[in-house]
């Protein structure tokens, strides 16, 4: 068939018949909402991240749930944020019962209950002095991050983490073999419910740069080339995915999303039968505010758009700090 006979203008001839026939959805069912929480104070701006605040455990944070909940975002993602006073070598802070994450879960869990999913990134970043991922040593005369004992601290953080009212565990220090650690901690704690969203294929990124700053987590030495992976390869995703699902993942995950796309596509591709999520991250989003804010473009047809792409691509589930923006957005419907 062809034209005249075929015109497939007539599909796009109004935003109806767009809506009617449109291959792909966004809803703020989709999203994964970062949250980053801090002991005491006020909500504290976040300069590389316009729109986004450290929140205090206590009213402060408990309200902006609340505003996301009238907009139907209903799963978030928390990440603790330290003085660097608190702060060791050993990132204990990370896995102290009473310390600022579990505060927060038990906080949310106690007020809204079973109105929202929560979930809780495992790594050591934020409450390491060092700001790497994990245990520092050194070796004639090198540093290196040691896999077999960080792994214990990652299912020590996770245990605390569901016994404040975790829904899931969210790993993301890219350590070898830490959803298997992690999977088998929360089983012999009784913790056979709360599942484990694993950060599988996490890129060594420049897009995480405002998030380094929101969490105060940018390493003091070095990077972090050595655990996450080289933004070169697209198939070492699907080995570190397979180990992830092999290992006791219920959820994967790509991180970045936008400039991986095909490697979210891949991963959809081959294991279609698991529940995949895209991290749209602080580079990402402050890229967009920083261009909407200088008048290059429209915040919202872009974002909307970058979102659509994530989820066309395959992505179940996005973490966004779009979040209540674009679920604001899509109560008034799509732009395109």
């Amino acid at each position: 068939m062809r034209f005249p006979t075929v015109r497939p203008r007539r599909l796009r001839a109004s935003k109806l018949i767009r809506d009617a026939v449109a291959e792909t959805a966004v809803d703020p069912s989709d999203f994964i909402y970062p949250i980053f929480v801090k002991p005491s104070g006020d909500a504290e701006p976040i300069p590389s991240m316009p729109g986004q605040r450290r929140w205090p455990v206590g009213e402060p944070l408990v309200k902006h749930v609340e505003e996301a909940l009238t907009l139907g975002v209903n799963k978030f993602i928390l990440f603790g944020v330290l003085p660097d006073e608190l702060k060791n070598p050993l990132g204990s802070g990370g896995y102290d019962p009473e310390g600022v994450v579990p505060k927060a879960l038990r906080l949310l869990k106690e007020t809204f209950g079973d109105k929202i999913l929560l979930f809780a990134d495992v790594c050591l970043c934020e409450y390491t002095d060092h700001g790497h991922c994990g245990v520092v040593r050194e070796r004639r005369g090198r540093w290196y991050v040691d896999n077999d004992e960080t792994i214990k601290l990652y299912a020590k953080e996770a245990v605390a983490y569901a016994d404040a009212g975790a829904d899931f565990v969210a790993p993301s220090g890219m350590m070898d073999g830490q959803v298997a650690e992690i999977r088998k901690a929360l089983d012999a704690h009784g913790f056979y419910d709360v599942g484990i969203m694993a950060y599988s294929a996490k890129y060594a990124s420049a897009f995480y740069g405002p998030f380094r700053v929101a969490a105060a987590s940018a390493p003091k030495f070095g990077d972090r080339r050595t655990y996450q992976m080289d933004p070169r390869n697209a198939y070492e995703a699907l080995k570190e995915v397979q180990l992830d699902l092999e290992e006791g993942a219920d959820i994967v995950m790509v991180k970045p999303a936008l400039a991986y796309l095909d490697v979210i596509k891949l991963v959809k591709t081959h294991f279609p039968w698991a529940p995949l999520a895209a991290y749209n991250v602080s580079g990402e989003y402050s890229m967009v505010k920083a261009a909407a804010a200088a008048g290059y473009v429209d915040e919202k047809v872009v974002t909307l758009e970058i979102l659509t792409a994530i989820r066309r691509a395959g992505a179940d589930l996005i973490l966004t700090y779009h979040a209540l923006d674009a679920a604001s957005w899509l109560k008034e419907g799509f732009p395109f």
